[in-house]
């Protein structure tokens, strides 16, 4: 959208405000030229003012509105954000047949991530017959022009989705690429089949490594399997027990799990395995490992 310069020139003071953090000053500029002007650039900034939170409160409601209007100007993340309000009905009822044209709209102006918005339509048949082949064909153009997440949605659309299009060789390829770009979805879901031997045979520590990427981006899923197979690994041949790293790692790993997770069955089963954990584990190691996963979730906060 900045590539648009004439819409990005006469903002320079509104962008230079928002980058200090001055969300008032930022706000009230941006503002004056989506009304007085109708600048599209203008009235996007001020969506995502509502989608984030810049200053003021989250308000899903306004911020399509706003997203509405720079769609219509030309912006292309716009449309992409527009076409989501109305799959999801957000101040209006629910719209997935025109929002399957804007979605179109978004990729043909370069938002090359829309077409996996669009293909999710077409594998759920919501506002669209239903394709589960064509919405494969449309998201993995994008993941071929190097967009990570969308190599990331081939992936689990080939993995889990409609058994007519379910090819794990590939969906092995097109995780592992978005895994190797540091796509912490990417990297789980690719530790799932090295675990569990989807397609390939089983790799526990290959998992183990990609589990531990994720989980150290903060990707919570990740925290339990990653701990589960620290504390699963081969024990020292010559002592009978856990390598002192893999037992403190699969502490590490085990004890984020359980601060973060809310399903009860989840959390019981995190907690029995860290009650084994602790029962092997020296006392005197806490102090120095609870304060990295304290460090680690303070990094990593949860987003509402």
């Amino acid at each position: 959208a900045m590539g648009r310069t004439d819409s990005a020139a006469e903002l320079k003071d509104a962008q230079m405000a928002l980058e200090q953090g001055e969300f008032e000053k930022a706000f009230a500029e941006y503002h004056r030229f989506a009304v007085e002007k109708n600048n599209p650039l203008a009235q996007f900034t001020l969506g995502l003012f509502f989608q984030n939170g810049w200053g003021r409160p989250v308000d899903p409601s306004a911020a399509c509105g706003w997203f509405e209007k720079a769609a219509e100007g030309g912006i292309p993340a716009a449309s992409h954000f527009w076409a989501s309000c109305l799959v999801k009905g957000i101040g209006r009822p629910a719209d997935p047949d025109k929002a399957a044209g804007w979605y179109e709209k978004a990729a043909a102006l370069g938002h090359y991530m829309s077409l996996c918005s669009l293909a999710e339509l077409y594998m759920t048949g919501t506002g669209v017959p239903k394709d589960p082949a064509k919405g494969l064909v449309l998201c993995r153009q994008a993941a071929e022009k190097s967009v990570v997440p969308a190599q990331t949605r081939t992936g689990l659309f080939l993995l889990k989705d409609d058994t007519s299009i379910r090819n794990l060789d590939e969906a092995f390829m097109w995780l592992s690429t978005a895994a190797q770009a540091n796509a912490p979805e990417a990297q789980y879901y690719l530790a799932v089949m090295l675990r569990d031997g989807l397609g390939r045979p089983k790799a526990p520590e290959d998992a183990r490594y990609w589990f531990e990427s994720a989980a150290s981006k903060g990707y919570g899923p990740a925290y339990f399997p990653a701990g589960e197979l620290y504390f699963n690994s081969p024990v020292n041949p010559n002592t009978g027990i856990l390598p002192a790293q893999d037992l403190a790692k699969a502490y590490l790993w085990v004890s984020a799990a359980s601060r973060r997770t809310k399903d009860p069955e989840d959390l019981k089963r995190t907690n029995d395995l860290l009650a084994k954990i602790l029962k092997i584990m020296p006392e005197s190691w806490l102090p120095d490992l609870d304060a990295k996963v304290d460090a680690h979730l303070s990094a990593h906060p949860v987003r509402p």
